[in-house]
């Protein structure tokens, strides 16, 4: 059976899908031109006529997975609903026991950054704009008397840095904690920054 002939964006974003789930699948080290093009029974002439090198394929790949992840945090805010209710589906849908795809993708991603400036921008910027994105809405629920909190752009730090924790122990240590005990974390957590009972999370 004949494939269907993709226009150059369709192809491309084809082959981004690929690399990441054979980035997800073998790591950044391990995958090739070859795992990619051998997934969708394409030539590994094809793919490189894309991105010409791996490592082009790979900065490629973790900024089309950024985009999607921050495409995903505009709808949660897009809602027309409290600041409260938003931000609370917003941790709770990038925590690990949410429904975010990938944590083992972003945890090679900073792994393989260390050592890639490209990729370092790509994760940098993607965590960037998840801070912003949290400490502006923050802010907002601040403005309108919903909670308490002194400082939006501190606590957005520190929200992302206990959900990128528990990616962490999550994913690399099967076992280390249980899912319902790092969503209790994450619920105690992001009441105490806000200045209420964890009830209130559920009950606004």
């Amino acid at each position: 059976m004949a494939r269907v002939r993709l226009s150059v964006a369709e192809r491309r974003e084809e082959l981004l899908r690929a690399a990441i789930e054979q980035i997800e699948a073998r790591g950044v080290a391990a995958v090739r031109i070859a795992d990619v093009a051998a997934a969708l029974g394409v030539s590994n002439a094809l793919v490189l006529y894309h991105f010409s090198t791996k490592e082009k394929l790979v900065a490629a790949a973790f900024t089309y997975a950024s985009e999607g992840d921050l495409a995903q945090l505009r709808k949660v805010l897009a809602r027309r609903t409290t600041a409260l209710r938003r931000l609370r589906a917003a941790v709770r849908w990038y925590a690990p026991t949410g429904q975010a795809k990938g944590w083992r993708l972003w945890i090679e991603g900073w792994a393989v950054s260390l050592r890639e400036p490209a990729l370092q921008q790509v994760t940098r910027d993607l965590d960037r704009q998840w801070k912003a994105a949290l400490s502006e809405l923050i802010a907002e629920g601040v403005a309108a008397g919903e909670f308490r909190c002194p400082d939006p752009a501190g606590t957005a730090l520190r929200l992302t840095a206990l959900l990128d924790g528990l990616a962490v122990q999550l994913t690399s240590y099967a076992g280390a904690v249980s899912r319902a005990r790092a969503q209790e974390w994450v619920d105690e957590a992001l009441a105490r920054e806000l200045g209420l009972e964890r009830e209130a999370l559920t009950t606004q």
